[in-house]
């Protein structure tokens, strides 16, 4: 009995988080009573060779070990067989309670006291919120699971349902999406009103006047008390004499005062907005920037990681009393009285979740200047950025002068309105934009009512109006924020997506362009298929998710309403026939003079062929212009190039293929020699062959020529030129936002880096 008592005792508690990388933080918090595991994200999921979705009485989910995943798997089940208590701690978010009940649903086969098995969650990874999470043990929230698994499900029907219809009637390789093809949709439809738009040209009259008091500009608002409403140069010549020749006076005077209000803390979409807009971070960097940030970084002690942020994937913006006690405690002491507030300033946003709370810094008195040092410089941008934000969000608002001035010279009113900065606020820690930078006020100050004014000089100004501005990775989360479409938490996959599967690509602005493929199967899948195209729809199967979550709706409720009315729909759409989509042009083919030419999709994409084929094989190239029109690209003749073939003599020449330029034989077929580009060095992987500079989907990538025997490789474009520092044979290139060369070393440890203003072709 002894003995017994004695074992219990030593047994050790287990705790499972979703990345590895919280262990070291946490471990430091908990002793030696305490083993920490991570399931390295997800464990199982819905099998990969079918869709594993069975609709019966009920609906039934099958899910499987991921790949990999069978020796965790087991090992975890191992270490839970021997713990006194198992805490389940992954993420707080539905995908994090569908790993943890995954994991439930494993160990529970070797635990004999299911009560030992507990759920926990920590919106940060402080010492004192681990310990009141071990300390209030809760359990798995089969909402939040049913939440998961209807959203998975509706994701899985319409990727694995409708995908193989469009590689039968578009092109092998291509995906559809719940909220990916509605996010495509936005795309084209932005497109589409860039091509038709008509640009209407409108006049401003800009005058400037002087007085006593000194001079100032202002612009004409209204002739005879209407509103001046310029289509034309004609129209502005008629007016000039008779403006400049008026005699003016100031006729109204008016002082206000305009309070500017410091914006809420983060959440995660407006921190990918900000980040983007900012700083210049893509969704996908910011989230994985922000992720190490809440995980840990080593700051003074290298062992010892401390976490930075709060939780970063959440929709709320609410704060703890907590982190308003520091936040005001911090200002008062930092920035005095006068930037504080009576009292916090709170905020909320309807329809948020409200399981976490806003994204913060952990501790505000760690400044980010303090922890500069010890951050990588990504790192650093971010967390200056959210803690800037959360401590702004807590000061008074920022305060302005506003004067208008009106100035009648019958029948012409010019107005003008000045602001000057009285007291800056929040905007002493934060300034969102360039509006909010200090205006400095164009009127003079001794201005008064009734001050006869000279006109020094009217300037017409001719404008268009302009179309609508495609979409970057910021104003596209804000737009699909705005229509409640998808969660912040899957815009970086999203936006991923869109770009892999060649559906956009973007411009030299870094703004979203659909391609013809894009734009082709937006229109197929809105014709057959318009309840998952349609943005209300989508955004209202959110909503229900979200009652799923609260335990307001059945999961297989939602799943059946949306299943009978998609199936039937997927049904016809697939039994139609197999022509592949054409879009038509009014080009005349110019070889047989008879037909109009397409646009068709083969392997290497979008081109133009003749609709008289198989009698007319004419294809062609070609590219849009800005207002949609078609022009036709002719085929690139090969170059020739002074140096021969090592194979059989003849002379290389310089081609375009289905990826981009490449070096080839002029005797081709007869000879099949290629150039490639190649390595001096030995590869880093094998030491024995070298790397070779290849192409797949358009993408460079270097991998070591005794493939597959060696499978080293490296992602993007490198200098085959060593390392200044610390002469590794290599450096990593990439372009930056402006188009510039920039080189780093592949050692993260040496952080050499230069850039270049020579531009990235």
């Amino acid at each position: 009995m002894t003995k017994k008592i004695l074992k219990s005792n030593t047994m050790k508690k287990l705790l499972i988080v979703e990345s590895p990388a919280k262990i070291k933080t946490i471990s430091k918090f908990l002793g030696t009573d305490f083993r920490i595991m991570s399931t390295l994200g997800h464990i199982k999921d819905l099998p990969k060779q079918n869709l594993g979705v069975t609709i019966n009485g009920s609906i039934d989910l099958e899910y499987v070990p991921l790949d990999g995943k069978e020796k965790l798997i087991a090992d975890i089940c191992k270490e839970a067989s021997k713990a006194s208590e198992i805490f389940l701690a992954p993420d707080p978010d539905r995908e994090g309670e569908i790993i943890a009940w995954h994991v439930a649903q494993e160990i529970k086969k070797v635990v004999s006291d299911k009560s030992s098995i507990h759920r926990i969650a920590f919106n940060e990874i402080t010492q004192p919120a681990v310990e009141e999470a071990i300390a209030h043990p809760s359990v798995i929230d089969e909402n939040k699971v049913a939440a998961q698994q209807a959203r998975r499900v509706l994701d899985r029907w319409v990727g694995y349902e409708v995908s193989p219809v469009l590689w039968k009637k578009v092109s092998k390789g291509l995906s559809a999406g719940r909220v990916q093809s509605v996010t495509l949709k936005l795309i084209c439809e932005r497109e589409d009103a860039i091509r038709t738009f008509k640009p209407e040209e409108y006049w401003s009259i800009e005058g400037t006047f002087a007085g006593e008091a000194g001079t100032l500009t202002a612009a004409l608002s209204s002739i005879n008390k209407k509103k001046a409403d310029l289509k034309s140069k004609e129209e502005v010549d008629k007016l000039l004499d008779g403006i400049k020749n008026a005699a003016y006076s100031v006729t109204s005077i008016k002082d206000s005062k305009r309070l500017k209000n410091p914006a809420a803390p983060f959440m995660t979409s407006t921190l990918q907005q900000a980040a983007y807009n900012q700083l210049g971070f893509s969704v996908q960097k910011s989230m994985m920037t922000a992720q190490k940030l809440y995980e840990g970084v080593p700051l003074k002690d290298p062992s010892s990681p401390v976490a930075l942020i709060t939780y970063m994937r959440t929709d709320s913006l609410r704060l703890s009393e907590t982190a308003l006690k520091g936040a005001r405690s911090f200002i008062d002491k930092n920035y005095g009285k006068d930037y504080l507030p009576t009292k916090a300033n709170l905020y909320s946003k309807e329809k948020a979740q409200d399981a976490h709370e806003a994204i913060r810094p952990i501790d505000v008195k760690i400044t980010p200047e303090s922890v500069k040092q010890y951050l990588e410089p990504d790192q650093y941008k971010l967390y200056e950025l959210i803690w800037r934000r959360f401590v702004a969000c807590q000061m008074k608002a920022a305060l302005y002068a506003q004067r208008q001035v009106t100035i009648d010279g019958k029948p012409y009113t010019f107005k003008v309105t000045g602001s000057t900065l009285l007291f800056d606020g929040f905007m002493k820690v934060y300034i969102q934009d360039e509006e909010e930078k200090e205006e400095s006020s164009l009127i003079p100050a001794d201005l008064k009512e009734k001050d006869e004014l000279s006109v020094k000089n009217i300037a017409p100004k001719q404008h268009f109006t302009q179309p609508p501005a495609r979409y970057t990775e910021a104003t596209l989360v804000k737009e699909l924020e705005k229509a409640g479409i998808g969660r912040p938490s899957t815009y970086a996959s999203i936006l991923k997506t869109i770009q892999a599967r060649s559906y956009t690509h973007l411009d030299t602005k870094k703004r979203f362009v659909p391609t013809e493929l894009g734009m082709a199967v937006t229109k197929l899948l809105e014709e057959h298929l318009p309840t998952i195209m349609n943005v209300s729809f989508t955004a209202h199967m959110e909503e229900d998710l979200d009652k799923v979550a609260q335990g307001d709706l059945e999961r297989d409720k939602l799943l059946r309403s949306f299943y009978t009315d998609f199936s039937e729909a997927l049904k016809k759409f697939a039994g139609e026939g197999t022509e592949r989509p054409s879009e038509p042009t009014e080009i005349v083919c110019p070889e047989c003079k008879k037909n109009k030419l397409v646009i068709r999709f083969g392997k290497t994409g979008a081109f133009l062929g003749c609709l008289g084929f198989p009698e007319c094989t004419f294809s062609s190239n070609f590219k849009r212009e800005a207002d949609g029109s078609i022009v036709l690209v002719a085929k690139a003749e090969p170059e020739p190039l002074d140096e021969k073939c090592p194979n059989c003599g003849k002379q290389l020449q310089k081609r375009i293929g289905r990826y981009g330029p490449f070096i080839a034989c002029s005797g081709y077929p007869d000879c099949t020699y290629i150039k490639q580009e190649k390595s001096d060095f030995l590869c880093p992987g094998c030491q024995k062959g070298h790397l070779v500079k290849r192409l797949w989907k358009g993408k460079v990538f270097w991998a070591c020529d005794t493939y597959p025997a060696c499978s080293f490789s490296i992602s993007g474009d490198i200098e085959l030129t060593p390392c200044p520092q610390c002469k590794r044979p290599y450096l990593l290139k990439r372009a930056d936002k402006l188009g510039n060369k920039v080189l780093t070393c592949s050692d993260k440890a040496c952080g050499y880096v230069v850039e270049s203003t020579e531009a990235e072709e």
